[in-house]
């Protein structure tokens, strides 16, 4: 098979491999339908933060079981699903606590997802059904299932931690696909403003489409001051997805004394000073988003109703074989997310 190798930051290359197969307990083999870079790719991809080379890449993907270990039974061979960057057991305290992104049981395991093939573990719990297979739906619905393996379930984790409600006054920092997504995740959950910080037309006019009301495009002090003006005494609640110090640091300003700040931008940061929470009362929740949890409570219906469209946030597609063009699409800001399309 087929599947994408990290070679050195700024190089992605395609490379044979052996199909995987079933190798242990609670495992299924998935034929890869739809694959998709993530902005935490570009991290390594820039070399700011360090991968191994010539490991393989991608943790979203949406796709048919092939295969299954024999202790599984909620998924079967021919089922279309949903294959999630987390590993969620199902049974263990975390999951209980609807935390799959914190598995006890299961932290890792699985096999490249921007491939032809791959191993999941965790199979029998974390991987969520659709209903029907890939040909029965749209190229843009398969779009709206495939950031149900990462970046919509992300942008609604933002919102949960940040503990959006109705009526609510929220600020969405980051305008990639998680941001754009939290934007949605905010809106479903009753938010009645919906402040989108972006510098990018493009990315303002899908925040809009999702339901953003506002669009502040300062940063920094700027940006605070403008938050400050539209809102008075600042946001109910933050959804920060970013991940850099300058974003957590304004996230933290924006919020009204008692909101709460919902962090999902992956950290980059060495330290962070918490004694502005305290002078203000501000709450820091977040972390590895529960995608299970999230897609089988809410956000799988959602898609499937039409009530949210997330999949507008791939604005670019290649095969797999054009890797390096996805990733270079990102990198170069000419993509807010690049889709893999199987052949």
């Amino acid at each position: 098979m087929r599947a994408t190798v990290f070679m050195e930051p700024g190089k992605m290359e395609i490379k044979n491999f052996e199909k995987p197969e079933i190798n242990g307990e609670d495992q299924a083999i998935i034929r890869v339908v739809r694959a998709s870079v993530c902005g935490s790719d570009l991290w390594w991809y820039r070399g700011i933060s360090d991968k191994e080379k010539g490991s393989t890449a991608g943790h979203e993907a949406i796709g048919v079981v092939e295969a299954v270990s024999k202790d599984v039974t909620n998924v079967k061979v021919g089922d279309f699903v949903i294959v999630p960057f987390t590993h969620g057991c199902g049974h263990c305290a975390a999951c209980l606590a609807g935390f799959d992104g914190d598995c006890l049981t299961h932290s890792a395991g699985s096999s490249s997802f921007q491939a032809e093939y791959l191993r999941y573990v965790s199979a029998n719990w974390a991987l969520v059904k659709i209903p029907g297979q890939p040909e029965d739906y749209s190229d843009d619905m398969l779009k709206s299932f495939m950031t149900l393996a990462d970046v919509m379930a992300t942008g609604f984790h933002a919102a949960k931690t940040a503990e959006v409600k109705e009526g609510d006054t929220v600020v969405v920092m980051g305008d990639g696909a998680v941001g754009l997504c939290g934007v949605i995740g905010a809106k479903i959950l009753g938010a009645k403003r919906i402040i989108a910080m972006s510098r990018h037309e493009d990315r303002q006019k899908i925040a809009l489409e999702f339901g953003a009301t506002d669009i502040v495009a300062e940063r920094g002090e700027e940006a605070v001051n403008k938050i400050m003006e539209l809102t008075g005494a600042g946001a109910d609640a933050v959804l920060e997805c970013v991940g850099t110090k300058e974003s957590i640091e304004t996230a933290v300003k924006v919020g009204r004394p008692g909101a709460v700040v919902g962090r999902v931008g992956v950290p980059h940061i060495d330290e962070l000073d918490t004694n502005a929470l305290f002078w203000r009362n501000i709450g820091l929740r977040g972390g590895i988003a529960a995608v299970t949890t999230h897609d089988r409570a809410i956000l799988l219906e959602a898609v499937l109703s039409g009530e949210i469209n997330p999949g507008k946030v791939f604005d670019k597609q290649f095969a797999l074989d054009d890797v390096q063009a996805a990733y270079a699409a990102m990198d170069e800001r000419n993509a807010i997310k690049s889709l893999l399309v199987m052949d």
